[in-house]
């Protein structure tokens, strides 16, 4: 249990301001007899003689425990007063609390603006409670874990080919199987609307994680593919999964901003197999120990089904719905959203490499400075991004994102020099911008009976649009010599998203789901509350 005391010298109208609850990162109450005898933090300090005190308990934050003792000294002869102000408590957000802790701590210092319900900037813009931060805590675990998942294969697809004596035709068929193996997300995630979310999330992420571990005892790239193929499948239903639950289960003020932490979860699990990715240098065969470290995902997943419980909207009433009669529209409306995004996004980052290499004449050290100096920022992009969506609104985020990130981008791939690199780090910026609030889109645009469904649609339809956008760039490519003539014709599609969120989507920030889908709110609910008390 974390714990930080001060000692104050303030003047009167701060010390009242102290002895009264606060409003900030946590709401605060009155401590009561209850607290004190569910208390496990020790007995209550003694106050000295002479000094008035108070204690504060939790009304609504995300922490497991929470105690705040205020003790204010007589005032001296000039009228200020001493004031010793120690605060405990133990974050919910599991392993993750250890990021959250310096900020949290910091925010519990505070003085100034306690009552002003206002939260710090790098908070939800909706308070946590403590079942939300617990669940927020575990689903980063499972997107760490499937982020690695999703690109163990792009990374050591070459060593195997090299073991094998396979050439470029045969990692393609590799990296073709494992988008194949999307399809069968498609099943599984249409199975959460009548298994839940818990048991598919969890099982869908140990079996990923089997199945890549299995890939490691691979006799040819033909096995290989087809490992990867199942994987993927997995991994896929559990990323999308992930995106379902969390917006089942967050504030409706604060879903776009877990899925920005979400994506810097997984962001962080793909940069754990470039870390071990010199592993692969060691012999032949040393790339398979990538494929075994999979396996340090299942303990994972599994001391996250101890503490994850099943999406509260699953697990209360709610009526039997289809993903096309009455949602047909929103359906057509994002998966052509996500088809152009994809189309565009696809060949400007996948075929990014190999046109700085052919086009630009970089060496591999300098594309990767490249790489990290523009791609590096796009965190602060998605945390902004996600804030933005919450309080700002998703149509205009998605908007501005997409269709800035697409002109830019285009751009860039027509210049040379430093705005080649201020072109690629703002598109990517703009790009991590509009990622949180469209991927919100998914979840929210559809009831809870159908709202696993629509969302497999919507990824094999994106899958589709970034295989399409990738043979669309090579042709042309190939044909004028220019990634940049390729990228100009993909570029209608990048905007055509911006036109889609500013005339067709409907605005979904900090509405609850029930609101956005009236048919859910229909549903009689005989347990009482949406949330119950943690």
């Amino acid at each position: 249990m974390a714990r930080s005391t001060q000692t104050l010298e303030v003047d009167g109208a701060t010390a009242e301001a102290l002895l009264r609850p606060r409003r900030d990162l946590v709401v605060e109450r009155a401590w009561t007899a209850e607290d004190e005898a569910a208390w496990r933090g020790g007995p209550t300090p003694a106050a000295p003689a002479g000094a008035t005190g108070a204690s504060f308990a939790l009304e609504r934050g995300p922490m497991h425990w929470y105690r705040r003792d205020v003790e204010v000294e007589a005032p001296g002869d000039d009228g200020r007063r001493r004031v010793t102000e120690t605060t405990r408590f133990r974050l919910a957000l599991g392993p993750w609390s250890v990021a959250a802790l310096l900020p949290a701590r910091f925010a519990l210092r505070r003085v100034e603006g306690r009552d002003r319900d206002r939260v710090p900037v790098w908070a939800p813009p909706d308070r946590l409670d403590r079942r939300a931060g617990t669940v927020l805590g575990v689903l980063l675990s499972l997107a760490l874990v499937t982020g690695y998942l999703g690109t163990v294969i792009t990374q050591t697809v070459s060593y195997a080919a090299s073991e094998f004596g396979r050439g470029t035709t045969a990692q393609s068929g590799v990296l073709a199987a494992a988008r194949v193996g999307v399809l069968g997300s498609l099943v599984l995630v249409g199975l959460s609307d009548r298994r839940g979310r818990r048991r598919l999330l969890l099982g869908s992420v140990v079996a990923g994680c089997g199945a890549t571990v299995v890939g490691a005892f691979s006799p040819s790239m033909e096995v290989l593919g087809a490992t990867q193929a199942v994987a993927r499948g997995f991994s896929t239903a559990a990323a999308l999964l992930l995106v379902v639950v969390a917006a089942e289960e967050m504030p409706a003020g604060a879903r776009a901003y877990a899925l920005s932490v979400m994506a810097m979860a997984g962001a962080l699990g793909a940069g754990v197999a470039l870390w071990v990715l010199p592993l692969a240098d060691r012999g032949a065969a040393a790339w398979r120990i990538l494929y075994v470290v999979a396996a340090l995902g299942i303990p994972v997943a599994l001391r996250a089904g101890r503490r994850l419980p099943e999406s509260q909207r699953f697990a209360r009433p709610h009526r039997a719905a289809t993903v096309v009669r009455g949602h047909g529209r929103r359906l057509w409306s994002l998966s052509m959203a996500f088809f152009c995004a994809s189309a565009f996004a696809a060949p400007s980052s996948q075929l990014l490499i190999e046109f700085l290499r052919d086009e630009r004449g970089f060496s591999a050290a300098r594309i990767s400075l490249f790489t990290v100096l523009t791609s590096t920022p796009a965190g602060l992009g998605l945390v902004a991004g996600g804030r933005l969506a919450d309080t700002r609104g998703r149509r205009l985020v998605v908007a501005v994102g997409v269709g800035g990130g697409s002109l830019v981008g285009a751009w860039g791939f027509t210049a040379q020099g430093w705005p080649m690199w201020v072109a690629n780090l703002v598109a990517t910026m703009l790009a991590a911008l509009a990622l949180p609030a469209l991927r919100a889109y998914g979840p929210e645009l559809f009831p809870t009976a159908a709202r696993g469904r629509a969302n497999g649609i919507v990824e094999v339809v994106s899958v589709a649009g970034s295989a399409a956008g990738l043979l669309v760039a090579g042709i042309v490519a190939d044909r004028t010599g220019r990634l940049a003539d390729g990228m100009l014709w993909l570029l209608p599609l990048g905007l055509l998203v911006a036109v889609l969120a500013l005339t067709v989507f409907p605005e979904t920030a900090r509405r609850e789901l029930e609101d956005i889908n009236p048919e859910d709110a229909e549903a009689p609910d005989p347990a009482g509350p949406l949330r119950p008390p943690p």
